[in-house]
């Protein structure tokens, strides 16, 4: 059975995209929302929250691929690109490598897509790295390009991409649909991702440049850089989506991608929301504490904040203040009593089953 770009109509996909109409409106509705909401915060609150979305989008996205980065990190790295105040923190060349990648991906939006600009993110990913043979280009192994999965004792092979020669022809082609494609934003989404893994042009990274993709349609389709964070729908979902791209493998017809994509986006762009109005009364509270806290209660607040939404994995525990501040029960129990009481924080549960969570409303 032919794989989908050895079908006859290749690369002309058949979808209905009336099927996401609704999706469409609700998506532009939310983008109107967000930067109503946007023009009301300072400039630091922003900034803030550019690096919390592009850092999720980064960490995200490498852990589909099984790479983890740090989070401090690449935040750092990304703050450095921006020239804004970064913690000193050794870095390492991943999260300095991604962090270039997203930042370029974010400032060059409004730029058509281009073979160079490709081969740019690709070397920005790899630079340096001994085990790419084809960095910042097109592969050219003549070995076939199998997405090959090992899995109790045999191997099975998901997918296969066109050769190695037919890649510069595939990619053109993909290059022009791109900057000339007139469809809805998110339905042109879900064909650029499908296309672009369908071609798979480079040796590695494929995943991550075609996510990147997907930010750059949606941020040319509503005419600045999206503030979302659609890796970390798609990792956790993960079984879903490799699913829901497998069924792609041999047809062409993708009416189920394009829901299915759809909805990672709705679902990103309400998380983005929600982290925004976290860093909003995260701000709003550590201002109206200022001067109230000792260092002991400033230490595990910015420690519970790291967490962002969830604030401390399972709720924060006593011992887990005394780990953090390095002090004694009593002084631990004095501490997050106070706390309590300045409606920093809001108690559950008793005796050993006693958590303590961050007191933040937001969506």
């Amino acid at each position: 059975m032919p794989w989908n770009w050895e079908l006859p109509d290749w690369p002309q996909f058949s979808y209905h995209l009336d099927q996401i109409a609704p999706k469409e409106r609700q998506f532009l509705l939310e983008v109107n929302n967000a930067c109503a909401f946007l023009k009301n915060i300072g400039d630091q609150e922003y900034s803030q929250f550019v690096v919390e979305i592009l850092s999720l989008e980064g960490l995200e996205s490498s852990r589909i691929e099984g790479e983890f980065l740090d989070r401090e990190s690449l935040q750092s790295s990304i703050k450095q690109h921006f020239s804004l105040r970064a913690s000193p923190r050794q870095e390492t060349n991943k999260e300095a490598r991604m962090a270039k990648l997203l930042c370029d991906v974010y400032q060059s939006f409004d730029q058509p897509l281009t073979q160079e600009m490709l081969f740019r993110w690709h070397f920005e990913l790899f630079n340096n790295q001994s085990n790419i043979v084809d960095c910042g280009r097109y592969r050219t192994h003549i070995e076939p390009m199998q997405i090959v999965s090992h899995r109790y004792g045999s191997s099975k092979v998901f997918f296969e991409a066109p050769p190695s020669a037919k890649v510069p022809d595939e990619m053109a082609a993909f290059i022009k649909w791109f900057n000339s494609a007139s469809v809805s934003i998110l339905g042109k989404a879900a064909i650029a991702h499908v296309y672009f893994e369908s071609i798979h042009p480079f040796e590695d990274g494929n995943g991550r440049i075609g996510r990147v993709l997907v930010e750059k349609v949606l941020s040319q389709g509503i005419g600045h850089p999206i503030l979302i964070a659609v890796s970390k729908v798609l990792e956790k979902q993960k079984k879903e989506y490799y699913a829901a791209i497998e069924r792609c493998n041999r047809t062409l017809e993708i009416d189920h991608w394009i829901a299915f994509f759809a909805d990672v986006i709705l679902q990103a762009q309400s998380q983005s929301m929600n982290l925004l109005y976290f860093l909003i009364e995260k701000s709003k509270m550590l201002t109206a504490l200022s001067g109230q806290l000792n260092p002991r209660q400033e230490k595990v607040l910015l420690r519970m904040f790291k967490e962002v939404l969830s604030g401390f994995q399972g709720g924060l525990s006593a011992d887990n203040y005394i780990v953090i501040a390095k002090t004694s029960r009593a002084t631990a129990t004095r501490d997050l009593a106070d706390l309590v009481h300045k409606k920093a924080l809001v108690k559950t549960g008793e005796l050993r089953h006693t958590r303590y969570w961050l007191n933040l409303r937001y969506k």
